[in-house]
């Protein structure tokens, strides 16, 4: 039995037949982290497996559908870190996945340098604006925005994660595309697999996915587009297989 706390509710994971526990008041995951999750490599009988940033779980939860890999999410806020347990709880999942509730920047330190093939990482986004424009939600502000964790943290760590030619991909904005390319070249993961994800035909790029493995030879492939929508509005059929098999 897994109990739901105040205003969360279980959210099915359609295509993969998983529930997670969500909230209104705390940041919910979005697509970019259920394509993240499938854009990835991952091994598929074996290995060792980490997710940055993991907030309620999505991603492990999700990878654990494609690997027989061990799973590792990290969070730092407590309350997302809870939710995440009580997912993995829920889904019967504690022989594969495990959260620990602490500060990715402690993580090559705690886990050990070099230990993981996959490192994924859905970082915040946004740089930290002033005091009065960011979100007066705690939990939204610190999902959003660099305050407890930069870009270039999220690279480095990765990096001293990820054992040479393991695998790291992130998912992030096109605008900060090539600080993202210069942060990996200098953290030693070449950037190998790149996809631009667009809202409709025709439309700006509006997401970015990454991968790149570490000490890896130069040889960049820009993958085709993902088209989000179609013209009447609808998921296309791809982001549909996706989110509902």
């Amino acid at each position: 039995m897994v109990y739901l706390h105040d205003d969360e509710r279980l959210d099915y994971l359609l295509a993969e037949d998983l529930r997670i526990i969500q909230s209104p008041s705390v940041f919910a995951f979005s697509l970019d982290a259920v394509l993240l999750a499938k854009f990835v490599y991952v091994p598929i009988q074996k290995g060792n497996l980490i997710d940055l940033c993991t907030g309620n779980g999505v991603i492990p939860l999700l990878l654990s559908t494609r690997t027989k890999g061990t799973i590792t999410g990290v969070e730092i806020q407590k309350r997302l870190f809870d939710m995440a347990v009580r997912s993995v709880q829920y889904n019967h999942l504690e022989h594969q996945i495990k959260i620990i509730h602490g500060d990715i920047l402690d993580m090559p330190k705690q886990l050990g340098y070099g230990k993981f093939d996959v490192v994924t990482c859905n970082p915040p986004y946004f740089k930290t604006p002033g005091q009065e424009e960011l979100n007066k939600n705690e939990y939204f502000a610190i999902a959003r925005h660099e305050i407890l964790c930069t870009l270039e943290d999220a690279i480095r760590v990765s990096s001293q994660l990820v054992r040479p030619g393991g695998k790291v991909a992130f998912v992030h904005r096109p605008g900060r595309f090539l600080e993202m390319i210069e942060l990996m070249k200098k953290y030693r993961v070449e950037p190998k697999r790149i996809r631009f994800v667009y809202p409709k035909l025709g439309k700006e790029a509006n997401t970015l996915l990454v991968e790149g493995i570490k000490d890896g030879n130069p040889d960049l492939k820009i993958l085709p587009p993902l088209i989000v929508y179609d013209d009447q509005n609808n998921y296309t059929d791809e982001v549909q297989k996706i989110l509902y098999g």
